[in-house]
């Protein structure tokens, strides 16, 4: 095939795609056909070793349980509060004086720190269960509709509508990754669903309180899902007549982060994350000795 043939293909590829697909960084705002034309395809580049990159994380968790505080003993973290969350406001940590008020909003101080001067090693965004309506807000405000249940004629097709902004904050956050080595951290909260298993019947777990399909999408995204919750212990007690109560009871102290997926809770990690053990104390210091010491066993 000839040089010009490729360029023409390439071409088509830029015009014809969305930009995040096509390879183009957030906030560019122009197409990289001259700067693929120049791209050079040396094959001495390609390599085998093992390549470390900041993570993205999502930590989930029940309400009050320390989430916030988790991600504030990360790496130089940055906050980005949501309009609903003030529970970073007596953390000494670097955020902002108001929570934002708008999707475009958010994505604004994500382009602030992609092209600004500043040495944070950590967007945290809290939190995404707030963030969701707004980004509700902005899929109605772009087909004219009041409701997101109403859009393109209802049946769900409005929650499908909004995965192209969730799209583009996970675009946001991975150029933030690729070029100023910067982790993220979505914090979520959590509902109870009842579960219907054709299998092992049916059972209670605790999900994250976000549209499934978002919450799907952002699942295969992030690098390492933590779930963050105290430990209870089920204690019976005699109520006479031949009954039982059964009562939930917490650890003493006891605030875990559990690492892995379970029937009851999200979880899970890909690489060097899929090898920590299941549970950890709900510590940062905790947290990042269990991934250096999953990392120096591999």
């Amino acid at each position: 095939m000839t040089r010009s043939k490729i360029d023409d293909i390439l071409l088509f590829h830029e015009l014809c795609c969305p930009l995040h697909l096509a390879g183009v960084a957030p906030g560019q705002g122009q197409h990289s056909y001259t700067r693929r034309k120049r791209m050079a395809f040396d094959l001495s580049t390609v390599t085998s070793e093992a390549i470390v990159r900041p993570p993205r994380m999502i930590l989930l968790g029940v309400e009050k349980i320390g989430k916030s505080c988790f991600a504030a003993s990360s790496d130089r973290p940055f906050f980005i509060p949501v309009r609903g969350e003030d529970g970073i406001d007596d953390i000494p940590v670097p955020k902002l004086s108001s929570p934002v008020q708008s999707y475009d909003e958010c994505l604004g101080w994500l382009g602030a720190l992609h092209g600004g001067e500043h040495n944070y090693g950590t967007v945290v965004i809290d939190s995404t269960s707030t963030l969701e309506p707004m980004v509700w807000k902005k899929t109605c405000e772009e087909h004219g509709e009041s409701c997101i249940e109403k859009i393109l004629g209802g049946y769900g097709k409005g929650y499908t509508e909004t995965l192209k902004y969730w799209r583009a904050l996970a675009d946001w956050l991975d150029a933030l990754r690729r070029d100023r080595h910067m982790a993220s951290i979505l914090i979520g909260h959590v509902t109870i669903k009842r579960i219907d298993d054709p299998i092992v019947g049916s059972y209670d777990s605790f999900v994250w309180d976000i549209h499934h399909r978002a919450a799907s999408l952002l699942y295969k995204w992030a690098d390492v899902i933590l779930f963050a919750n105290s430990k209870v212990v089920v204690k019976s007690e005699d109520a006479g007549f031949g009954k039982e109560i059964k009562r939930g009871m917490d650890v003493m102290g006891g605030r875990y982060l559990y690492t892995q997926k379970k029937p009851s809770h999200p979880g899970g990690g890909r690489g060097v994350f899929g090898r920590i053990p299941y549970e950890l104390p709900l510590s940062w210091d905790h947290f990042i000795q269990a991934v250096q010491q999953a990392g120096a066993v591999s």
